[in-house]
């Protein structure tokens, strides 16, 4: 079973984010960048499934530009076997993502597709789901077990109600939640032997895809400032402001 794992490089999670002077955007220059933390648990998963022999071969892929093959570095550290950088300099949104996800998975052949179930950047939540409908594969998404069968895969999903789960037919999409699994820490000899795998350079024309953003940012603003709290001397100080301030009560 091959599977192939997508992966974003987004601002690093523990990065103050700050909005450009403009409003056009966060400010991306000389900020510290990673794999998307979703993302990072799909390529661990996939890369434990290997292990367990489930799985013969573990791509990972990204869209963006040159830099972004650090990212798929990361991946490589981990486990994975080589890297597919699509390249462009456009801004990458859900809908073109999953159209060049697509391309690939018909050039590559995977039996399974794991992906973060969404970027901590623009947070849409969307590509897994866009690229399924693309693909007419069946998807189980926020995934916290995946259990590769005969010819099918068990995947536990969670849910608003709790836990629900699913068995989907092969070939399919998963995308990973957070207690799916714990990503590993990438050993230096891993490092160092991810430098010499491979990784493949294409750009979107070659694969069919038009990446030309569809959707407009008219403007990002910081979120307002919540307004300092007040302390009361009582119980009852505190009921009157309820009631009679925030009539909450």
């Amino acid at each position: 079973m091959k599977i192939l794992v997508p992966v974003k490089r987004v601002v690093d999670y523990n990065v103050k984010i700050r909005v450009k002077a403009d409003g056009s955007g966060v400010e991306t220059a000389n900020v510290k960048m990673s794999m998307n933390p979703f993302d990072e648990i799909a390529v661990e998963e996939a890369v434990r499934l290997k292990e367990a022999g489930k799985a013969t071969e573990v791509i990972v892929v990204t869209v963006g530009p040159t830099a972004a093959q650090e990212t798929l570095r990361t991946g490589l550290a981990m486990g994975a076997d080589r890297g597919i950088l699509v390249q462009t300099d456009a801004e990458t949104q859900p809908l073109a993502v999953a159209k060049v996800l697509k391309a690939l998975v018909d050039k590559e052949g995977p039996t399974l597709v794991i992906l973060g179930k969404q970027a901590i950047d623009d947070d849409c939540n969307q590509t897994g789901q866009m690229l399924a409908a693309l693909l007419g594969w069946p998807q189980g998404t926020f995934a916290s077990k995946v259990a590769p069968g005969e010819g099918s895969v068990t995947v536990t999903r969670e849910i608003d109600g709790g836990l629900e789960t699913v068995q989907l037919t092969l070939p399919a999409v998963v995308t990973a939640d957070l207690r799916l699994n714990e990503p590993r820490y990438a050993s230096l000899p891993n490092i160092m032997k991810a430098k010499k795998k491979p990784i493949e350079t294409l750009a979107p024309d070659a694969l069919g895809v038009d990446v030309a953003p569809r959707l407009t940012t008219l403007k990002v603003a910081e979120p307002a400032k919540r307004k300092a709290g007040v302390k009361v001397a009582d119980v009852a100080a505190l009921v009157d402001k309820l009631k009679n301030e925030a009539r909450a009560i």
